[in-house]
């Protein structure tokens, strides 16, 4: 069992302000202007038809020193909007409170005053956060879209405490908030309610060079005491699209974007405190190493944006969550290293164009995962007495490129080098070093062409991989080269935009040697030994792999009742993990599904969704591998809080991976069910819970539950706790197989089961203090223990069953696992874009081999630890 999942589900839940709502205001209708002006189509979008489309600017006279004081002449001279509208609590509803925003510039950056009146000061909530840290707080946001595509754009927000936010929009209505902009913004408190100054400079954004400007433009404010919400223009909860109805910014004259370069130079300074083996050459159990370099910004033409790093520096300021994995899935990590983290959205493939996508036991394969870059080395270590391998491959450098060749055609592209790795090894003295990760060439190309206003796209996704081996037993551990290449895009059925059909295919090739391939094709995601799939079979002289893979969704986007259909399927030999994320393929599934949104408050709710679907899914030789049906519901209450639900009833089908490349076994009916409850979480302290079980008509179960609260005591302090406890009744748990004449029934060989029993708790601890805006401390604690009992082990007595012979197996494979892991950060940014990390990570883990459960906290207590301080530095400036 893995715990990850519901820890992380839970870190992001809690940051926000219901589930399903970004962390940043959420994009959302219309309803907007400052001006009058007569109806019209929105620009390049005659379906789109509103009142007063247009916000003024005005050009700075004077200089304007961003402090949060409206006390410069412009914010007295330049036209006021106040045109904010509703979205929540009340969809369209007018505000509680009125606000004013006016708009300047001048040649070098773009400037927003905002004054917002409240009748009761004293209740405004400031609340002090680390940059982009969601947290319940009044505060303001403008997004643009200056490229006026009605689809892409950034944000910047600013909370009543100064706490700054900013981020990118993609695909009209998602965000990121991993990109970090260098701009000003400030906020003050007064006897009228509260202000706000924000200073983006044009070098940030990306605009096309023209006489006269004309963006989308978008405000919002957000009043926690009464979970209340107002935008310019909104997305109505009926509906989709968020930038496409962005009103137009105009006023914006001879002003040109710069061709500006910015540079991000670092230096790290590592003690290592390490636990060591006694004679070790490698490890004394003190190390400490430095390391320097740089990331670049620069902007190519008007559109484009070029990234670019050299040695860089990936050391995590976050770390990973403890994982005990006991299935035959790769463990997903997420990404957290800024070059790859930044504009991420821009490689995004496979489901452009519509605002929701439903799935049912169907994961798209990742196409670009960028975590394979830069990995641990994958090569086999050869057996000695001690041995010294790197913890991660370095990146001799990498460079992106990103943006729009034209209002139509977008772009992005990343590049990388990862260089040649070996262990160090000893054995009797002697001491020697053999490569275990190649010199290797990343590549990735995405390219899109929207069409029609926006009403179609097609878009085009190439990844590459490219080894060069030294040593030559490499070749038969990896693949020695690797491409994907892909098609996606999506078309809008009607005139009103309510039915689209969304969709992509795609074609991967790997090339390498006999034996790579051969164990390529035994591996778990392909499983070609399966004695009963005459559909696949290993190729013993093949030097390469060619597979497909596709998906196609059918979305109606408006109105209360919805409707959402989708078919894939992945080729047998589809591979793409050399760049991406797949744990399966031999896969055909599809899905029907319907639900109705009740978006008017009644005497219960405040907003109710249902939805109900059926699915199955079969492998490429007919077998049906699922059958069954879900019903889930999204409850918000009047008083903030939430409840999501869902049950899952599983047919009898078969299962063609639980033998780990045997035959096929049946798979027993099941049902499975959940809810995650949460409280109003503008409250000072409030809690959350996530519930999980399953159960199977076989006798296996499972349950687990990860409740948990935040409490903000004060503006400057928070704490998070997330105990979790998981309990697994698995009666037929996987352990091993092997050659056997006699087993005909199962093809000659024999497959033994067991069942497992087995706990896992932890605990997730977030300590935050947040000094000022720019000086903050970040502190994380997990401790973790997983124990397992594995008994009456018996095998399958026949193929396409889930019937059972006893087993005279003989083998301890019970397991104590427990960890405790935290670190803490303290980050300050000493000037825009410029920041000094102290950081400090420490780990403690045990490994036994008999199932001892235990929750006493001092079982950890006499393990070494092993600790790790860094100091890093960077210093932002532009030649």
């Amino acid at each position: 069992m893995a715990p990850t999942a519901p820890i992380l589900w839970l870190a992001m839940l809690a940051a926000t302000a219901a589930p399903g709502q970004p962390a940043a205001p959420a994009p959302d209708s219309l309803q907007v202007s400052a001006t009058t002006a007569a109806a019209a189509p929105v620009h390049g979008h005659p379906d789109f038809v509103i009142d007063g489309t247009r916000v003024h600017a005005v050009r700075v006279t004077a200089p304007v020193t961003v402090d949060g004081v409206l006390s410069e002449p412009v914010w007295q001279e330049a036209e006021a909007f106040t045109a904010l509208i509703q979205r929540d609590p009340t969809e369209g509803a007018p505000p509680s409170q009125r606000t004013e925003v006016r708009i300047a510039y001048d040649d070098d950056a773009i400037y927003i005053g905002a004054r917002l009146y409240d009748t009761a000061p004293d209740s405004i909530v400031a609340r002090l956060a680390r940059r982009d840290a969601s947290i319940a707080s009044d505060r303001f946001a403008v997004y643009l879209d200056p490229q006026h595509d009605r689809r892409s754009g950034y944000y910047f927000m600013v909370n009543a405490a100064g706490t700054l936010y900013d981020g990118t929009l993609s695909n009209d209505v998602e965000q990121d908030n991993s990109w970090d902009a260098v701009w000003k913004g400030s906020a003050r408190i007064d006897r009228q309610g509260w202000t706000v100054e924000m200073r983006i400079p044009y070098s940030q954004l990306r605009f096309p060079k023209q006489t006269t400007d004309v963006w989308g433009i978008n405000f919002s404010r957000e009043i926690p005491r009464r979970r209340e919400k107002d935008y310019a223009a909104y997305r109505p909860r009926k509906e989709s699209g968020f930038v496409s109805r962005f009103p137009e910014l105009v006023g914006i004259e001879n002003i040109s974007p710069r061709r500006s370069i910015e540079v991000l130079p670092y230096v790290t300074t590592q003690y290592e405190h390490l636990d060591h083996d006694p004679g070790d050459p490698f490890n004394n159990g003190a190390r400490t190493h430095g390391k320097a370099g740089g990331d670049l910004r620069a902007r190519v033409a008007s559109r484009l944006t070029l990234n670019a790093t050299v040695n860089p520096d990936f050391g995590q300021v976050e770390i990973d969550p403890a994982i005990v994995n006991l299935t035959d899935v790769e463990s997903f990590v997420q990404e957290k290293r800024p070059f790859f983290v930044e504009g991420a959205s821009t490689l995004a493939f496979g489901r452009q164009g519509a605002g929701d996508y439903w799935n049912f036991d169907w994961d798209d394969p990742l196409f670009f995962y960028s975590r394979r870059i830069g990995r641990a080395p994958q090569g086999e270590v050869p057996a000695a007495d001690f041995s010294d391998v790197p913890v991660a491959t370095r990146i001799l450098g990498a460079a992106k490129l990103t943006g729009r060749l034209s209002p139509q055609w977008s772009l992005g592209t990343l590049y990388a080098v990862t260089d040649r790795e070996y262990a160090r090894l000893s054995t009797a003295g002697t001491s020697w070093q053999s490569e275990v990760e190649p010199l290797t060439y990343y590549g990735a190309t995405r390219v899109q062409r929207e069409f029609g206003g926006r009403r179609a796209g097609l878009g085009l996704l190439s990844t590459t991989t490219v080894r060069s081996f030294d040593d030559p037993t490499l070749r038969d551990q990896l693949n020695s080269s690797s491409w994907m290449g892909g098609l996606d895009g999506w078309m809008f059925l009607d005139r009103s935009r309510t039915w689209v059909l969304t969709g992509w295919s795609a074609l991967s090739h790997v090339a390498g040697n006999d034996a790579r391939m051969v164990s390529l094709q035994r591996n778990s995601v392909h499983y070609f030994q399966r004695p009963d799939a005459p559909q696949v079979e290993v190729d013993s002289a093949a030097t390469s792999l060619t597979g497909y893979a596709s998906r196609f969704w059918l979305n109606k986007e408006k109105g209360a009742l919805q409707f959402n259909a989708g078919l894939g399927v992945v080729n047998p030999k589809f591979e793409v993990n050399d760049l991406g994320f797949q744990t399966e393929s031999d896969i055909v599934n599809g899905h029907i599904g319907s639900g109705y949104k009740w978006t008017r408050g009644t005497r219960f709710w405040r907003y109710q969704s249902v939805k109900a679907a059926l699915f199955s899914a079969f492998d490429y030789g007919g077998n049906a591998t699922l059958k069954g049906g879900e019903v889930s519901g999204y409850t918000e209450f009047h008083n903030g809080h939430t409840l999501d639900y869902y049950t899952t009833v599983g047919a009898e089908a078969y299962d063609n991976r639980r033998t780990r490349g045997g035959p096929l076994m049946l798979n027993p009916a099941r049902l499975s069910y959940g809810m995650n409850y949460l409280s109003d979480t503008q409250r000072q302290l409030y809690v959350f819970s996530v519930f999980d079980g399953a159960t199977s008509r076989s006798g296996s179960w499972s349950v687990d539950v990860y409740p948990g609260f935040e409490w903000k005591p004060t503006a400057a302090f928070s704490l998070k706790v997330v105990p979790g406890y998981e309990l697994v009744r698995e009666d037929a748990q996987f352990v091993t197989s092997f050659d056997d004449p006699a087993a005909a029934a199962t093809f000659g060989r024999r497959y033994v089961f067991a069942t497992l029993d087995q706990q896992t708790a932890s605990a997730s601890f977030w300590l935050n203090w947040t000094f000022t805006p720019r000086l903050s401390l970040q502190t994380y604690i997990q401790p973790f223990v997983s124990a397992a009992t594995y008994r009456d082990f018996k095998s399958l007595a026949r193929a396409r069953s889930y019937d059972f012979t006893p087993a005279p197996y003989e083998s301890d494979l019970d397991f104590t696992e427990r960890s405790l892991r935290g670190n803490a950060v303290l980050r300050w940014e000493y000037r825009p874009g410029s920041a000094l990390f102290l950081v400090w990570t420490q780990s403690r883990s045990s490994s036994e081999s008999s199932s001892q459960f235990s929750l006493n906290p001092l079982e950890l207590v006499g393990v070494p630890p092993e600790d790790v301080f860094l100091i890093k530095a960077t210093y932002y400036f532009t030649p």
